[in-house]
């Protein structure tokens, strides 16, 4: 055998090693319904996972980084209508939010940082503005229900 075909499989076998096994796992309910499902890397959570009530129904679905959800995420009522979307960095609530009343009535968007409202909240009534609130880091530090005082001071259109 060469030596460099035998560096070469020894290479391939170290990055193979250092990647970890991905497997794609499946956790039951006592019940035996199907409770969450996705990929594990090294035995943490990657990549793209789905969990489920104990009916069966869908109950959130999105993606991990090192047992971490990360990226977008869908987040869903016990009847299968979605309650909430948005992002996440690092396990961590990031950038805009939205939000459902029943049967996905838009109820309001928010602004997060490091998990906390901290920005612009839209509240919604008949896919409609009708409150708007700005928050830092969780506290609430001005209201509009007037959308031409909102306007004033800010650029409606940069929210929507």
């Amino acid at each position: 055998m060469k030596p460099s075909f035998f560096f070469f499989l020894v290479f391939i076998s170290l990055a193979s090693y250092g990647q970890g096994i991905k497997t794609y796992h499946k956790a039951y309910y006592k019940n035996g319904i199907l409770k969450e499902e996705g990929w594990l890397l090294k035995n943490t959570k990657n990549n793209y996972w789905k969990f489920y009530f104990s009916d069966g129904t869908l109950s959130s679905k999105g993606h991990f980084k090192n047992n971490n959800p990360n990226k977008y995420w869908y987040f869903y009522s016990p009847n299968g209508s979605l309650k909430e979307e948005g992002h996440f960095n690092n396990g961590q609530r990031e950038n805009w939010w939205v939000f459902y009343k029943k049967k996905e009535t838009l109820e309001a968007k928010k602004q997060f940082k490091k998990n906390k409202i901290d920005g612009f909240c839209l509240f919604y009534k008949n896919n409609k503005i009708f409150k708007i609130e700005k928050y830092v880091q969780n506290t609430k530090i001005k209201e509009w229900t007037d959308l031409k005082e909102f306007e004033k001071e800010h650029n409606l259109s940069d929210l929507l």
